[in-house]
């Protein structure tokens, strides 16, 4: 049997909050961070709504001389890594041999410095664009951040999953741990796609929640009315170790990742296959690598992003694997937003503190639950359970699926 993979670091950086417990009492409390982007803003005037991440100083992350060439999803993703090495009270080089630390952190890329030299280059031609782009830009700029910053030497990638990225660096993470590759890796994903080309992009496709006049009643998972997503920003970050070496460091352990499951579902580039047989097998091999049951799972965070056709594919498969006997189900997303690869690691840390606390959150803005959508809702207030064991959905463009199965520290 494979050894256990302890969850000993959280770090988030989001729309509602950027500590554990702050940002699930807002999906708790229903205190939405969503907003219509204000005056001075890149969206402002672009999109109805947006999920806008709190302003991080890229100098309090960053060396300052390079600090303004770096772009913000990089600075996201370092401030959520350095909150998690922080959360699990690690230090490479003094508590683990640095080739013995992994990182795998992923993300989109560096969407506003490309559009911004887009401009430079049309605005003053071929010398007019930075030479500082390509650091920027590139996807694997996160994770190399990371590691330069704390001098982590092992094993290095980020994944290029859409908005499955968040949940597959969770489960290479835990194969990396499996292998004996390394005894720690630090993992998640970051994005910061709040800007005018990439939103119009998702707009033209129809894919955005529109004409609501108050924003906090736009992302609407699950519910008869929903009509898209709101395109948010933000990061997550876990510390994942090989539990044996977490108990001899006398780590305090937030939960274990029992098991992961990926398919896709080689159907279309930006709509997932309508009978959700992709992602019900997704969620049937996690369950087969966790060594539990349908009955064993509490809860499920569903990936639920309020669009017609993701919301009803991801119900078929639920309702597939778990029958009449379904957890509890919310999709925290109606307070979050979408925060596209990110939200797989936001969703499944709020997924293992409601875990740790006994406590369900609601899914957001579900008024009136679609017939399309036949699941075992938590609405309106949170819904106190104790559970062992709970599963965090994240589904990408291109047809990816990724299932995640966290159990109890204690469990």
């Amino acid at each position: 049997m494979s050894e256990s993979v302890a969850v000993t670091g959280i770090g988030l950086v989001s729309p509602v909050g950027t500590a554990v417990d702050e940002v699930f009492e807002a999906v708790c409390a229903g205190r939405s961070g969503i907003v219509r982007p204000p005056e001075g803003h890149a969206l402002h005037g672009v999109v109805d709504v947006a999920a806008i991440g709190p302003p991080v100083d890229p100098e309090s992350v960053i060396p300052p001389k390079e600090a303004r060439v770096v772009d913000r999803s990089i600075v996201l993703g370092v401030r959520a890594a350095e909150d998690a090495l922080a959360d699990a009270g690690i230090e490479v080089g003094q508590d683990v041999d640095p080739y013995r630390v992994a990182v795998v952190l992923s993300g989109v890329g560096g969407l506003g410095t490309l559009a911004r030299q887009a401009v430079e280059r049309s605005r003053r031609g071929r010398l007019g664009v930075s030479p500082f782009m390509l650091p920027g830009v590139l996807p694997n700029m996160a994770a190399a951040r990371v590691a330069i910053k704390f001098g982590i030497r092992g094993y290095m990638s980020s994944s290029g999953t859409a908005c499955a990225a968040g949940g597959q660096s969770i489960g290479e993470a835990v194969r990396i741990l499996r292998s004996g590759e390394a005894d720690v890796v630090v993992c998640g994903c970051t994005e910061a796609p709040l800007f005018p080309t990439f939103a119009d992009a998702f707009g033209n496709a129809l894919a955005l929640a529109r004409g609501w006049s108050d924003p906090t009643t736009a992302s609407r998972p699950f519910d008869r009315r929903r009509n898209g997503f709101v395109l948010g920003e933000g990061a997550g970050v876990l510390v994942l170790e090989r539990a044996g070496f977490a108990r001899a460091r006398g780590a305090a352990v937030l939960a274990h990742v029992l098991g992961w499951g990926a398919t896709s579902d080689g159907y279309h580039p930006t709509t997932p296959r309508p009978d959700g047989s992709g992602a019900a097998e997704s969620m049937r091999i996690a369950l087969r690598d966790s060594g539990l049951s349908t009955n064993d799972i509490g809860y499920l965070n569903a990936h639920g992003t309020g669009t017609k056709a993701g919301d009803s594919a991801e119900s078929k498969a639920i309702r597939g694997v778990y029958g009449d006997g379904m957890p509890p189900v919310s999709s925290t997303k109606g307070i979050t937003g979408h925060l596209l690869g990110a939200s797989g690691v936001v969703e499944a840390a709020i997924a293992v503190t409601a875990l740790r606390k006994g406590l369900l959150p609601p899914t957001h803005n579900l008024d009136d639950p679609d017939p399309a959508c036949d699941l075992n809702h938590v609405r309106g207030e949170p819904s106190a359970a104790a559970v062992d064991a709970v599963m965090s959905n994240s589904f990408g463009f291109g047809g990816h699926n990724v299932s995640v199965v966290f159990g109890r520290a204690d469990g």
